[in-house]
């Protein structure tokens, strides 16, 4: 019998998500800024409606190159509104845009900054409910990246990207992806 955190069975777009994504190592400014773009649009909906827009997001948001999204003006927020495919918020749709013009400037890289908040000797979650929707370190890199200037990115978003990314590896213990 083949073990796997709870969610990753829900929804066929979970399966694979979990099975060859999440909690995966993921670096790059590039990668590291679609992901927290992407967790910052799901806040408040559902990740399966982010993971099922995705490729329109990626289309929309020029590959999330963050040369590219940082350049954005009004002409382009308002193409952003009348894009069916993403979801059409104007707030995350600034914010996209002013957090990729912040995160240019963090000296290092965004990517750099956030996996220095990495624990690879954190232990393995026996159940998925030993997997908390916030940490200390969570919490610490919200500051800091507020501290930068970045937008919607509070303590349980960052902790999904986290999470994502493989800063933390949540897949709980005897899980086939850990």
């Amino acid at each position: 019998m083949v073990i796997r955190c709870s969610w990753a069975t829900s929804a066929p777009d979970y399966l694979a998500y979990h099975d060859e994504e999440w909690g995966r190592p993921l670096r790059g400014d590039d990668h590291v800024f679609e992901r927290m773009t992407l967790e910052s649009f799901q806040s408040g909906l559902s990740w399966l409606l982010i993971l099922r827009k995705r490729e329109n997001f990626r289309r929309a948001f020029e590959g999330f190159a963050l040369e590219k999204v940082a350049a954005f003006g009004e002409p382009d927020v308002e193409r952003l509104l009348l894009d069916a495919g993403i979801v059409r918020n104007r707030k995350k749709i600034e914010t996209a845009i002013a957090n990729a013009q912040v995160a240019l400037e963090i000296p290092g890289g965004l990517s750099d900054l956030v996996w220095k908040y990495a624990d690879p000797d954190a232990p393995a979650p026996k159940t998925m409910a030993d997997i908390p929707a916030t940490t200390p370190a969570s919490i610490a890199l919200a500051k800091e990246l507020k501290r930068h200037g970045l937008r919607f990115v509070g303590p349980t978003t960052m902790y999904a990207l986290m999470q994502a990314i493989g800063v933390v590896n949540d897949h709980i213990e005897g899980c086939v992806a850990r």
